[in-house]
């Protein structure tokens, strides 16, 4: 079989992200038959297009440390990630976000078993004139300080061993809430977005009764701000352009740690509980070696120079956020 090689090339260690590991390049090989390597011999890359400049700047530090690597992208969202990997013609999945039932169901058929799941990032916080990332929603008057994700599963899901809760004394909220029910609101339960949110983060039970489907994150905005007793739960919106009448609800990830907001040093510091990752998702059987291309690629974009590209897309439209040095190390140890 003939093979591609890729040899070692030195990088200089950049002065950022003293804590993460500089950039050592490690030679590999792969089949030039492989499934995403194309007729003109370079890589095949399928997915998410507001990565782009993200992945055009990794892929120069990648073909500059490997000479000969080239690479080809067709980005057209993250729902096109999954499909290339289930077809064989993407060497990984660039993703925006975590793959949905939706996206995976194909994968399963073919394989038998989850893509492999690697972070790099995270996909945007709470600024001005941007999309705020997920968050869970309250209108501007509630005095409530915040949630834990017990308690945030509570309220939108039913069935709960410690209750479900529904109304806003429950909460410890006085005042005129104290005799009101909670008005529910959120994004079809479809597969998509809110199906992904509550199997990952509120327990996998099925949404309350009273929960409310609505199409689209900034509709949930829009119908907590019409609602002093609303609260909602959305996905990706500029929150600020639906309406003022609103505000993001602090969240922690359990009882006795503080309340996080969805701002740029909570994200990045994993303290956000609804946080979005970048991703990589790759083709590797369980029990098996990571493909050696996908390990050398997201050994970079782990690395201290991959991190210091990921940090300088803060101020882009997208705004993307570096990982700490601790879930870097843990995303490095998954590779082996």
């Amino acid at each position: 079989m003939r093979k591609l090689a890729f040899l070692l090339f030195p990088l200089a260690v950049l002065g950022a992200h003293a804590e993460t590991p500089a950039y050592q390049p490690q030679p590999f090989e792969i089949p030039r038959d492989a499934g995403y390597v194309r007729p003109d011999g370079s890589i095949y890359i399928v997915g998410n297009d507001g990565m782009e400049e993200l992945l055009k700047e990794l892929n120069a530090l990648f073909e500059k440390a490997h000479p000969g690597a080239r690479f080809t992208m067709l980005l057209k969202g993250s729902s096109t990630g999954i499909a290339g990997l289930t077809a064989g013609v993407s060497a990984f999945a660039p993703m925006g976000r975590e793959a949905w039932g939706t996206d995976v169901s194909g994968f399963r058929e073919i394989y038998g078993y989850q893509p492999f799941d690697i972070h790099i990032g995270y996909d945007g916080f709470v600024r001005p004139g941007h999309k705020n990332p997920p968050a869970v929603y309250v209108n501007a008057k509630n005095p409530l300080a915040g949630l834990t994700l017990e308690q945030l599963a509570r309220v939108f899901t039913g069935g709960n061993a410690a209750g479900d809760i529904t109304r806003w004394q429950q909460l410890g909220v006085k005042g005129e809430w104290a005799k009101r029910a909670m008005h529910l609101y959120g994004q079809y339960d479809d597969g998509g977005a809110a199906t992904s949110v509550r199997k990952t983060r509120l327990g996998g039970r099925p949404f309350a009764r009273d929960y409310e489907e609505l199409e689209k994150p900034c509709d949930v905005v829009k119908a907590v701000a019409e609602d002093p007793y609303g609260i909602g739960l959305a996905s990706f919106c500029d929150a600020a352009k639906v309406s003022a009448n609103v505000r993001v609800l602090p969240l922690a990830w359990k009882a006795g740690q503080p309340f996080a907001v969805p701002g740029y040093d909570d994200i990045h510091a994993g303290r956000y509980p609804l946080g979005v990752h970048l991703r990589l998702y790759a083709v590797r059987k369980p029990g098996a070696p990571l493909d050696p291309l996908v390990k050398e690629y997201a050994r970079l974009a782990l690395s201290r120079e991959g991190q210091a590209i990921i940090a300088a897309q803060k101020d882009t439209d997208e705004g993307f956020i570096p990982l700490d040095a601790a879930e870097i190390a843990a995303e490095l140890a998954k590779l082996d």
